[in-house]
């Protein structure tokens, strides 16, 4: 706020100093205020979006736990990954497969004759038909792109090229081969050209199987074949999803005559994780339920929530929807103390590894259905947290209207300012016309005294 300098002049009386402190007693009380309810808000905020993160990642914690589909997670084990590896989805049955790998899909590839003269090499023009399986293409090669360089590089820019084949030049002793490798795997997927019109200098570049051509075929199109469990499966792809239920393989190399073991078994490992990261995902909520919640004695300091009823209604909810059994469930295992995790008495989850180590062995889908059927416990908590984290819930409204609050709280100190200005502008005008008013009576009773010594003066004459 701008200081205007206005010392008394006539009286003497410090008008700045006087100025400063009425205003300064003036803005005080009101900036205090202002001041306690930006410091209230901000400190809510954060406090909100702290409980509005730790809820978000115990929610994550939970997606891969929610539904049996999730949590029940299959492994799949190659004994020669050079061969073959595998993946399984939870609809995969445990189980051993010997597999024989015949063949694996090729893509086709088709090598031209050499041309002495390089990618320079000018082939002719005319037009060329490119076919790949059951679809194809036209480009027109003109005088200007008659070159090997030019071909390769109208293939490859052709409009009706929707990744079909791509070309390349390979140099070698005998000169430069035009190169078309098909993109597609599949006995059916062959490669054909065909050359028409223009002065005839593109024959040598037509192609089609079963032809004697001017081509060499580094590589053939061919499909997958595979041998499970003594039945034949073949596949225009080296990614086979339709010979186990379940399970992916993915073909690496062939090796004819030699079988190798495929295992499928329930992801022990990975179920573990997932509720080992459950149990300190909850834990941590509850550290920071306490946190904004919770008030110190000793130094009388409170949490920023304390009291609060929103947090006092989640709080109470989540950890209630831990102790139930899960209903529908006829097992050995039908909660979480079955499965050895229990609840301490600070309210933090212990997990016994041994004892979910031995419910996973006896039964790993009971303990899948304990978090992931329809009345799971991760199904019942996701309940509970999902609809609070949604926007326009109660705690992103809450997020809103206090933000909203505190830029208007900022207003109020830019307003405040500008009041205290006028304050001050007043409080200057009233000492000054004083200032000014005490001037003329210190000058009239100047006159005054000098009048009446004047007087004495004369009386004495």
């Amino acid at each position: 706020m701008a200081v205007l300098s206005s010392p008394g002049v006539g009286s003497g009386l410090d008008i700045n100093g006087l100025v400063q402190k009425l205003v300064a007693a003036e803005r005080a009380p009101q900036q205090a205020q202002i001041t306690r309810a930006q410091a209230s808000t901000v400190t809510t905020i954060s406090a909100l979006g702290t409980l509005k993160g730790a809820l978000g990642s115990f929610q994550n914690a939970l997606s891969p736990l929610s539904t049996l589909s999730s949590i029940t997670s299959r492994s799949a084990t190659s004994s020669d990954t050079d061969i073959f590896t595998a993946s399984a989805s939870s609809s995969a049955v445990p189980a051993s497969y010997d597999i024989e790998v015949l063949s694996v899909a090729s893509a086709h590839q088709i090598s031209s004759r050499g041309f002495l003269n390089g990618s320079a090499h000018v082939v002719g023009t005319g037009t060329l038909t490119i076919g790949v399986g059951t679809s194809n293409f036209q480009i027109a090669i003109p005088d200007t792109a008659n070159t090997l360089a030019g071909i390769r590089d109208a293939i490859n820019s052709a409009t009706g090229n929707d990744n079909l084949v791509r070309a390349t030049i390979v140099n070698g002793t005998d000169g430069a081969h035009l190169v078309l490798s098909g993109q597609t795997t599949g006995a059916a997927n062959t490669i054909s050209v065909a050359a028409a019109g223009g002065d005839g200098g593109l024959a040598p570049l037509a192609f089609s199987t079963g032809v004697t051509n001017q081509y060499m075929q580094p590589r053939v199109a061919a499909d997958s074949q595979v041998r499970i469990a003594g039945s034949l499966q073949n596949s225009s792809s080296s990614t086979i999803t339709t010979a186990i239920d379940g399970v992916t393989l993915n073909l690496l190399d062939a090796d004819v005559g030699e079988t190798h073991r495929l295992t499928i078994a329930n992801d022990t490992a990975a179920v573990t994780s997932r509720i080992r990261k459950f149990v300190d995902e909850f834990n941590s909520l509850g550290r920071q339920f306490a946190n904004l919640r919770g008030y110190e004695p000793a130094t009388k300091r409170a949490g920023p929530l304390l009291g609060d009823s929103f947090l006092r209604a989640v709080e109470g909810e989540v950890r209630g929807k831990l102790t139930d059994r899960v209903s529908g469930l006829t097992g050995n295992y039908q909660s979480l103390a079955g499965i050895g995790i229990t609840t301490s008495k600070d309210g933090t989850l212990t997990l016994d590894d041994t004892k979910l180590q031995a419910a996973l062995t006896a039964d790993f889908s009971g303990v899948a259905a304990i978090f992931g059927s329809t009345d799971g416990v991760a199904a019942r908590l996701t309940a509970v947290i999902t609809p609070r984290l949604a926007t326009d819930a109660e705690l992103d409204v809450r997020s809103k209207r206090l933000n909203e609050k505190s830029v208007a709280l900022q207003k109020d100190l830019t307003n405040l300012d500008a009041r205290m200005q006028k304050v001050e502008a007043r409080y200057r005008a009233q000492f000054n016309a004083l200032d000014s008013l005490l001037s003329k009576l210190q000058s009239s009773s100047t006159f005054l005294t000098q009048q009446l010594d004047s007087i004495s003066k004369i009386s004495i004459d």
